[in-house]
């Protein structure tokens, strides 16, 4: 029997004419379109491409089985359409995605809200950096930073929040010795080794100690209160902190945009419709907050 998740990996290659813009598609990475596609000549026996210098061309037998696969995508959005765009009902699991600093540092009140108001919701919370896929129903709702829109998947659905800023932080004890004179050279502190971005640098306070670099969100976090340092903090987390203060002189620097992302019918049942139009007023509460405005 041949794995219908194998199929839409070929027609996720034939369709594109190469396996990096199927991996695109499938928000998969290029090895995973290959083993897939292995797969299923091995399970038919035949070759289902030839690889070109201008990309992947159907053989003989791919061409005889884009028909068949063709069939089974269209039967497979059938169902789709018939089980989950009826899935009204409120009772079910709810699985949603995001960074941990978003769940953590900003949405977590809210999730508790709506579990609240919505009893029989099962919620799941998927606090990762790593990218879960909404295609193959890793989660229902994915609440996503977005620094270029134009990467966005064009099959998913999305729906726009608010943009977000980062701004320059360092501990108020830190600062508070700089300005006494107890120390002069401040680090930057970061979460990669690419060092302290132009626009950080360009406030009243030097920053020209040697790096230290933290990549775990909490972890810089808690270095930036420690007063190792100073370093770059989405500004809902920045501006939360007490123990924090941004550089003097320092400026804001756009961060990316929230996004709510679902996919196929999914986001046509009940308990996702409500969840996204309650995170969508939510996250508009947090507009101001988002672009640190509010704390010039």
């Amino acid at each position: 029997m041949l794995n219908w998740d194998d199929v839409r990996y070929f027609l996720a290659v034939s369709r594109s004419g190469s396996v990096r813009g199927a991996a695109e598609k499938l928000q998969v990475n290029h090895t995973t379109v290959l083993r897939r596609i292995a797969q299923l000549e091995d399970r038919l026996g035949a070759r289902m491409f030839e690889k070109l210098p201008s990309g992947y061309r159907l053989t003989d037998a791919g061409e005889q089985v884009q028909e068949f696969a063709e069939q089974m995508e269209t039967s497979s959005h059938q169902l789709e359409k018939r089980v989950l765009g009826q899935d009204q009902g409120l009772r079910g699991v709810l699985r949603v995605t995001m960074a941990p600093t978003v769940a953590t540092h900003l949405l977590m009140p809210d999730f508790a809200e709506f579990s609240y108001l919505h009893p029989e919701i099962e919620m799941e919370i998927l606090s990762t950096l790593e990218r879960v896929n909404l295609t193959n129903r890793e989660a229902d709702v994915a609440v996503r930073v977005v620094h270029d829109r134009n990467t966005l998947p064009a099959n998913l659905h999305g729906v726009k929040g608010p943009d977000l800023n980062s701004g320059v932080y360092i501990a108020r004890e830190l600062l508070d010795a700089w300005r006494k004179g107890e120390t002069s050279r401040i680090r930057w502190v970061s979460k990669t080794p690419n060092g302290m971005p132009d626009w950080a640098g360009i406030c009243d306070v030097p920053i020209n100690g040697p790096p230290f670099t933290v990549p775990e969100d909490e972890a810089h976090i808690e270095a930036l209160r420690r007063g190792i340092g100073a370093g770059a903090l989405p500004c809902f987390v920045g501006d939360a902190e007490d123990q924090l203060i941004r550089v003097p002189g320092s400026r804001l620097a756009p961060h990316g945009t929230f996004w709510l992302l679902t996919y196929g019918e999914t986001r046509k049942t009940k308990r996702v419709r409500l969840f996204i139009e309650f995170m969508r007023a939510r996250l508009s509460r947090y507009a101001e907050a988002l672009s640190g405005k509010d704390a010039d």
